[in-house]
């Protein structure tokens, strides 16, 4: 793989044997859409929903300063620090727990809201 100006190149090589036959008979100039996925150890497609994890988010914002100022500006919650991130959190999606996100769809699609709310936050001011 390499970069121009245009993009990202990527070059693939193909065992013969894996190239459907029909490709050979298809007119040069041809157009192909190709699909790639990230395999696991055992060669099965890669699961990134397991990375949305709403459990984790919710840990892991509550933890990140940035996301704790980012709640103080735009909110005015009582200061930068986990405890208060972690209340607001909590009252904004409707939960007691962060274990209830595994079960709770509605606090799980509020939750990804803020998430995104403070990603566009954060590139407008870091």
């Amino acid at each position: 793989m390499s970069q121009n100006r245009g993009g990202y190149v990527l070059t693939l090589a193909i065992h013969p044997d894996e190239v459907p036959e029909e490709i050979f008979r298809d007119f040069v100039g041809s157009r192909y859409q190709v699909v790639m996925v990230r395999l696991n150890d055992d060669n099965t497609p890669l699961n990134r929903d397991l990375y949305r994890d709403p459990v984790k988010i919710a840990g892991i914002l509550c933890k990140d300063p940035l996301f704790q100022e980012y709640l103080f500006r735009a909110f005015h919650i009582g200061d930068q620090s986990e405890t208060p991130t972690v209340v607001w959190l909590r009252d904004k999606l409707g939960i007691q727990s962060r274990a209830e996100l595994k079960d709770n769809k509605d606090a799980c699609l509020k939750l990804f809201s803020i998430q995104e709310e403070f990603i566009a936050w954060k590139h407008q001011n870091v």
